[in-house]
């Protein structure tokens, strides 16, 4: 078994070991050392990342059932003996999000009577799940308030082993999930009074609270029986504060309002909006009437039919299809009408009841030629093609005049 060095010192970045094993993991060079500060994805929280021998170390995964650690190469490292070195700032990163869960953790256990299901440590973001199937935000703000008040109290945090038989004998807040001794991540509770968190956990952690800096709640999410919390810790907390303030801050200017009446603003748009919506569609249902008597009037007889064709720019499906149907609502009429302007030509035809025309034949006869295709009925057919000119539309519209033989 390795030695994992993180266990007692989370703050150790470079260090030396020997080479044990050489191997391959998801076809990637890899190695197991007789000791190492490389934390390996465990518990929720992901994998240490930087360096052995100046190679990259790009995953470090714990082998079962023997419980030596992996180290995932980018390229195999000559030697036997070799230097790591650890990316901090990765490293920190998640010392800040993990004690802080633990702090949440905690005071969802004590002021919810919620206990914490799962945790996952993401690249962004970080969850707990609790087994509780509503929360109220106002609920959660209190356990914000309390997490945040101990952070800034700057209370220390230890990490230390016991053995099994100590166990039943400790407040923790959970029980131990392997066997053999156990290792707890203890946060200090008010001066004399029991910790404000005791955990068993392998994971890396702060000395103290107070390098937490700030926990931030984000959202809430529920899932069936339980609760979703996602959170901020740290540095995390000031790039989504940087984040959000930028997008309030340029949404106050583009509506040059202050940002406490931007609610307001928003409301009132939307409102707006909505009323914007009512009169474009009255005036396309216009448009489509007017446009529908023009082509009625200037349709052009074919035999015993009147055909009306018509390339209009940029229409909406839907108003394409109202305007062949109203078209075809007058006796002895057929609408051929097509769209362009778009990524595709629309295409809509429409033959008035009792004519000897086939909607289907007609639209098959416009749509191969465009290299498009479509369906539809006797009375009613729609499709699309590839966007070609408007001028080569029109053309294969002219074209198809002998109407009752196709």
């Amino acid at each position: 078994m390795t030695d994992r060095l993180y266990y007692i010192d989370s703050y150790l970045t470079h260090f030396t070991a020997r080479v044990v094993e050489r191997l391959s993991w998801d076809d990637h060079p890899a190695v197991i050392l007789d000791r190492t500060a490389f934390y390996p994805t465990s518990g929720g929280q992901p994998s240490d990342r930087g360096r052995l021998g100046g190679v990259p170390v790009i995953g470090v995964e714990v082998r079962e059932p023997n419980g030596a650690i992996v180290h995932i190469l980018e390229a195999p490292f000559p030697g036997d003996e070799v230097t790591g070195e650890i990316d901090w700032s990765r490293r920190f990163d998640h010392m800040q999000q993990h004690t802080g869960q633990h702090l949440l953790s905690a005071a969802c256990e004590q002021l919810l009577d919620a206990d914490t299901v799962s945790f996952y440590l993401g690249a962004e973001v970080s969850t707990i799940d609790l087994n509780i199937p509503r929360l109220a935000r106002e609920a959660l703000e209190e356990v914000e308030d309390w997490v945040n008040r101990v952070i800034w109290e700057n209370r220390p945090v230890r990490t230390y082993f016991v053995r099994p038989e100590e166990v039943a004998t400790l407040p923790l807040r959970r029980p131990p999930p392997v066997e053999g001794p156990i290792r707890l991540v203890e946060v200090a509770g008010d001066e004399g009074d029991r910790p404000f968190d005791l955990n068993p956990c392998g994971g890396t952690h702060v000395a103290r609270t107070g390098e937490i800096g700030l926990l931030k709640v984000l959202r809430l999410d529920y899932r069936g029986q339980e609760t979703r919390v996602e959170f901020v810790c740290g540095g995390r907390a000031l790039r989504d504060y940087r984040l959000k303030n930028g997008v309030l801050l340029n949404l106050t200017a583009m509506l040059t309002v202050g940002y406490w009446e931007l609610p307001e603003a928003i409301s009132r748009l939307q409102d707006e909006i909505k009323e914007a919506r009512r009169d474009v569609r009255s005036l396309r249902e216009r448009l489509v009437e007017v446009e529908a008597a023009r082509l009625v009037e200037t349709a052009v007889v074919v035999g015993s039919l009147r055909v009306a064709r018509a390339v209009e720019e940029n229409w909406d499906p839907a108003d394409l299809r109202a305007l062949a149907q109203k078209v075809a609502a007058h006796p002895g009429v057929v609408a051929l009408v097509a769209s362009v302007g778009g990524e595709r030509v629309h295409l809509c035809v429409a033959c008035a009841e009792g004519t000897p025309a086939d909607a289907t034949a007609l639209l098959r006869a416009i749509a191969e030629p465009l290299g498009g295709k479509g369906g539809g009925q006797a009375r009613f057919a729609q499709g699309s093609a590839p966007a070609v000119p408007r001028q080569r539309v029109e053309d294969v519209l002219e074209a198809v005049r002998v109407i009752h033989e196709m």
